[in-house]
């Protein structure tokens, strides 16, 4: 199957390459930057750029696109001279993708995000639940992203997720062990409670549902049960064999940010276990030393 990619530079994007290629289908990697560095073929595109969206997709004739590319900035997309970006690659750009997907009859997964909803409660957030209110300027435009691919397509899968985290690119687990080269202690957020989600075990997901017609909207983050941003940095911690001490702070003693924060980011995933989709691994196991090699992956970009 030939499978068109965006956003491929980025921590999701990349490994989607990698089990496109590893499960033997035809990659076609996209993004803004001049160069890719795996080896398969590679498009240069801009998706806000709606000509060059329509030219580059309608030549690659994919029977599947990725749409992994988005800004992701959740800070600074809430600055005004920020904002007309944001909505242009968040919104538009994934706008233009899915009417060329339907042109060409082309299958379409659009990544989203549990910030489309507010945040609030306890309960696990059902994939079929409207009752969208997010905080911030980000997960609003994620929303419309995922409006523009409802209203046009009708072969979609739309892919909510949190605490997205793997060897490429920036996340969660490499500012922890950045910090903890410099920090004896660190304050870490414990009322903001999710599931990590590991780039890897997603992509793998995601071609299994390339492979397959069961449209629709899906949550899906790894197993292991839900957890705070404190719980996690202890165990990120313990497994790379760091010292470092995690001090529970809420979101109000820790400092307000341009963006407020869910503090409820549980998803429930049973509908994706219901069409036969295999369950991530809990998400413990992939910080061992032999998946993420925590210990190393600071001299990774």
């Amino acid at each position: 199957m030939k499978v068109l990619v965006t956003g491929a530079n980025g921590q999701l994007g990349w490994d989607m390459i990698i089990e496109l290629k590893k499960r033997g289908h035809e990659p076609i990697a996209t993004d803004i930057a001049d160069s890719f560095e795996q080896e398969c073929t590679y498009i240069k595109l801009d998706i806000i750029d709606e000509k060059a969206v329509h030219n580059a997709i309608l030549k690659a004739k994919p029977e599947a696109v990725v749409h992994c590319a988005a800004w992701t900035a959740v800070d600074a997309a809430e600055d005004e001279e920020n904002k007309p970006k944001v909505y242009a690659i968040n919104v538009l750009g994934t706008k233009y993708i899915a009417e060329v997907c339907k042109e060409i009859n082309c299958k379409m997964i659009y990544i989203s995000t549990d910030y489309v909803f507010s945040g609030e409660g306890t309960e696990p957030w059902k994939p079929d639940c409207e009752d969208f209110a997010p905080l911030n300027y980000y997960g609003e435009t994620k929303l419309q992203g995922e409006f523009a691919v409802k209203n046009t397509l009708e072969k979609y899968y739309i892919v909510r997720t949190s605490w997205v985290f793997g060897s490429h690119g920036n996340n969660f687990v490499k500012t922890m062990l950045k910090l903890s080269e410099t920090h004896k202690e660190l304050r870490v957020v414990n009322d903001q409670i999710g599931t990590p989600t590991y780039t890897p075990d997603l992509a793998r997901l995601l071609v299994d549902m390339c492979e397959t017609d069961k449209y629709g909207i899906y949550h899906a983050t790894n197993e292991g049960g839900f957890i705070s941003w404190a719980e996690f940095a202890k165990e990120i911690f313990r497994q790379a064999g760091k010292d470092t001490k995690v001090i529970p702070v809420s979101t109000v003693e820790y400092g307000v940010s341009k963006a407020r924060r869910p503090f409820n980011s549980r998803l429930d995933k049973s509908n994706f276990k219901d069409n036969g989709f295999n369950v991530l691994r809990g998400w413990k196991e992939t910080l061992n030393g032999n998946e993420l090699r925590l210990k190393e992956i600071l001299t990774k970009k």
